[in-house]
């Protein structure tokens, strides 16, 4: 069992994804194509674990196979496809044995990075779901502080439903720029 905690939004977040980023682009090489800072510590103003999330986007998923030991040199656990199909992620705890990272990577065009960047970017423009949000994990980790799974089934049902308001907001967007 992990323990669930939530803190308040941390400036340092976003340094410590540009700085993360920058190991991994360099330990992915030629391969990656677009790095973005993902999930809760990406949405500015809310509660969150704190793991930075980062999606990567390749040409080629099948290429990460043949990086996973530069993964390795930077501290991260090799994890494959990890109940996500066409995705491989990995993991990273600090000294102390404290998860600090997560990177998930994909082909880019995937569904998987359009809804993950569109979920982030309408929280980001949507405060009062972001509000809601923060204030759900809030309330999960205080039920669930020793089971990461109940945690993770308490979002669900609120994670469909942003998804399907992100999926329908980006669309307006990309039409509107």
């Amino acid at each position: 069992m992990r323990k669930v905690e939530v803190v308040p939004h941390d400036p340092t977040w976003q340094e410590a994804f540009r700085m993360e980023s920058k190991r991994v682009a360099d330990a992915l090489g030629e391969i990656f194509v677009a790095i973005h800072h993902i999930g809760s510590t990406a949405i500015p103003g809310i509660y969150a674990k704190p793991i930075i999330d980062i999606l990567v986007e390749v040409q080629d998923i099948t290429q990460v196979d043949e990086q996973s030991s530069a993964m390795e040199s930077l501290g991260y656990q090799v994890m494959g496809e990890y109940g996500i199909p066409e995705r491989r992620f990995f993991r990273k705890d600090n000294q102390a044995g404290v998860r600090t990272h997560h990177i998930h990577i994909f082909e880019v065009g995937s569904a998987q990075v359009k809804r993950h960047l569109a979920f982030r970017d309408y929280m980001i423009a949507h405060t009062e779901a972001a509000q809601r949000y923060s204030e759900l994990k809030r309330e999960l980790a205080r039920e669930h502080p020793q089971n990461i799974d109940g945690y993770i089934d308490g979002k669900d049902s609120f994670i469909k439903e942003i998804d399907l308001k992100a999926a329908q907001w980006s669309g307006t967007q990309q039409s509107i720029t």
